[in-house]
């Protein structure tokens, strides 16, 4: 079927018939695990509209963007400072990944044997699926993991590639090398845009995405309530479009979806039965269209009532202090805020099972289902000590590990179902 958008696709070199049918099939996905949903929030028409419109309106934003001068610069991860970014006038976004399409081009540079992330964002860009990575005049890496670190090497040889090293302790030499990287990040932007990242310009970036963490807090905070007023599902792509739509809208709509949600709360309305089982997921992130398994979950009669993930509250439990007074105060602001995300790339990592705790507790959750691609050996490995603390603190586990496809979805449905029948009982 032709689209409006066909002219600037065929420009940015996608292969039109392929994005077709991979826009058609995702379609259908949405479709049936979002659009079918009972008594959703009126705020979810934005998101509904954003994701209609994730390929098509939002990359003619971006075209418009660099016809003016300004430049993108596609990022994988939330260690990418993002303030140097806007600060220097250019735009941050998040790139594809989260499902199979250009699997087997992926697989013919790349082992099989690799998690479905990393295979997915080289398959995007192989097969020419992707929007983002064609408008990208930067794309950020980071050295969170081995998967990724030699990918990015070969990667470079199809995009515009720059890599940062991301510490894997927290002591003072670390964050010390932290703050060099964030340095480097910045001449890197201020050369590829002829920007100054001046200190008025850092701390009003520095307000604006503080602001979307503010809001997305603010979102994870309502679903501490009873019954829960937000399916997982809804709470889980709210998160995922944060890394595409202009900061300041999504902030402004996202605000509103919270009063709408706030005024269900006063008169006791839920998205969900009363006695829905209240679950969290933790761990690897789930990148648009992954909702595969909060899908089960959801399905089985549990509610999903926080996400312990980059794509959650990893991302946006953090801010950025906004009282330095000098640029040097401010690069500290960054690395301190930066140097908490609790990754599983990190050793020790005990803060993220405090956290994991923490959240269980207050969120009220029956039990924790981890999550894990396959071969992502920092989040599968972690889960052994996450199932022991909170085997110590009784709180229920499971460990799913899965992929982007659709071959296990009976044996997870199965899993699922029996570890939500265990912990109603």
């Amino acid at each position: 079927m032709k689209s409006v958008y066909d002219a600037m696709w065929e420009r940015l070199n996608l292969d039109l018939d392929a994005h077709a049918a991979l826009l058609e099939v995702l379609g259908k996905f949405y479709g049936d695990i979002y659009l079918s949903q009972q008594g959703r929030l009126k705020g979810m028409e934005y998101i509904d509209f954003v994701i209609s419109e994730i390929h098509g309106l939002r990359i003619k934003e971006l075209q418009e963007a660099k016809a003016q001068g300004r430049k993108v610069v596609g990022t994988f991860c939330v260690f990418v400072p993002e303030e140097i970014i806007w600060a220097a006038d250019a735009i941050a976004v998040g790139l594809c990944a989260g499902a199979e399409a250009g699997k087997e081009r992926a697989e013919e540079i790349l082992p099989r044997n690799l998690c479905s992330l990393i295979k997915s964002f080289v398959g995007f860009k192989l097969a020419r699926l992707c929007p983002f990575f064609e408008s990208c005049d930067l794309v950020v890496g980071e050295t969170t993991c081995d998967g990724k670190k030699k990918t990015y090497e070969i990667f470079g040889e199809h995009v515009p590639m720059y890599v940062m090293e991301i510490p894997q302790m927290k002591h003072e030499a670390d964050k010390e090398l932290w703050r060099k990287e964030i340095l480097r990040f910045k001449e890197k932007i201020e050369s590829l845009t002829g920007n100054t990242v001046t200190f008025e310009k850092l701390k009003k970036a520095v307000k604006m995405l503080n602001d979307r963490r503010r809001v997305l807090q603010r979102l994870n905070d309502l679903r501490r309530h009873h019954p829960a007023p937000i399916s997982g599902r809804d709470a889980l792509l709210v998160n995922q479009i944060s890394f595409y739509d202009d900061p300041e809208r999504f902030t402004q709509q996202i605000n509103k979806l919270c009063d709408e949600l706030e005024n269900r709360i006063q008169k006791g309305n839920g998205a969900v039965p009363e006695n829905a089982v209240r679950v969290m997921i933790s761990g690897c992130p789930m990148a648009i269209p992954n909702w595969k398994l909060p899908y089960v979950v959801e399905s089985s009669g549990a509610v999903v009532v926080f996400e312990e993930s980059c794509v959650g509250s990893r991302n946006t439990r953090d801010l950025v202090d906004e009282s330095a007074e000098t640029m040097d105060e401010l690069i500290d602001a960054l690395v301190d805020r930066y140097s908490r995300i609790d990754c599983a790339c990190f050793t020790p990592n005990e803060e993220r099972i405090a956290h994991i705790i923490d959240a269980a507790r207050k969120w009220n959750v029956k039990g924790v289902i981890h999550y894990h691609l396959n071969f992502c050996q920092p989040y599968e490995i972690e889960s052994f000590r996450v199932e022991k603390a909170l085997a110590r603190e009784g709180i229920p586990f499971i460990s799913i590990g899965t992929d982007y496809s659709m071959e296990d979805l009976e044996q997870l449905k199965t899993r699922v179902q029996a570890f939500i029948e265990m912990i109603s009982a």
